[in-house]
């Protein structure tokens, strides 16, 4: 069903297109917690779209809270502690966008690219800021470059023919946002008691990015090349 105005107010048809774009993944059978997620973004996309707030100025309003994670977190003390919140604002930004455009009906192919640029530069501010806490360079380029290595198999499999998502691995993107907002968090935290214990906690919620990164790597490249022989 489409309400006036061209607004999808329809949970079943909105979950099959969402389902379409979504490589055949059907939020009607998804685990609890993913399915009420997914209908509390619906119910948002919704209301954003009653008032006319466009995918692309949603996608906009998340990258600008991507980029002020760092700063936040750079302050030291329990600041990081805000920055994680950023970072889960960040998450629902990111989920709102596309359910905007699917709900408004304007879902458009350079919107899928627009929000993969986005995707990247959050991801990259992100780990700026775990950088400004104190974890080793050498862990956030390592780390990041694994976290883009990932993204650009799975597009590169989709030019090639993939037609679904093939596998959804251990280091999706849900999983990356969770790590970094406990991360900041537990950083901001550990920091009251000095910047050593701050450093630490950042470095422990990187290594395990980096650690789920590599096996998502893995599953996915395993995956891809079972479906594209």
């Amino acid at each position: 069903m489409v309400a006036s105005g061209g607004i999808q107010s329809d949970w079943g048809a909105y979950a099959t297109r969402w389902k379409a774009l979504h490589g055949g993944f059907d939020p009607d059978t998804a685990a609890v917690p993913v399915r009420v997620w997914l209908k509390l973004v619906y119910q948002l996309a919704r209301g954003l779209t009653r008032v006319h707030v466009s995918p692309g100025t949603v996608t906009a309003i998340g990258l600008v809270t991507c980029l002020f994670v760092p700063a936040v977190a750079a302050q030291g003390g329990l600041w990081p502690v805000t920055a994680g919140v950023l970072v889960v604002l960040a998450g629902l930004f990111d989920s709102l966008d596309g359910a905007v455009a699917v709900v408004s009906r304007r879902v458009t192919r350079f919107g899928y690219v627009y929000d993969a640029v986005v995707d990247r530069l959050g991801e990259a501010a992100w780990l700026v800021a775990f950088w400004l806490v104190g974890v080793p360079g050498w862990l956030v380029a390592l780390t990041a470059c694994l976290a883009y290595l990932h993204e650009y198999l799975r597009a590169r499999a989709v030019a090639a023919g993939l037609s679904g998502l093939a596998v959804v691995s251990v280091a999706e993107r849900p999983v990356r946002v969770l790590i970094c907002a406990f991360g900041l968090a537990l950083a901001g935290v550990c920091g009251l008691l000095s910047p050593t214990f701050a450093a630490g906690a950042g470095t422990l919620a990187v290594s395990i990015w980096l650690l789920l990164g590599l096996t998502g790597f893995v599953q996915l490249f395993a995956a891809i090349h079972r479906d594209l022989r």
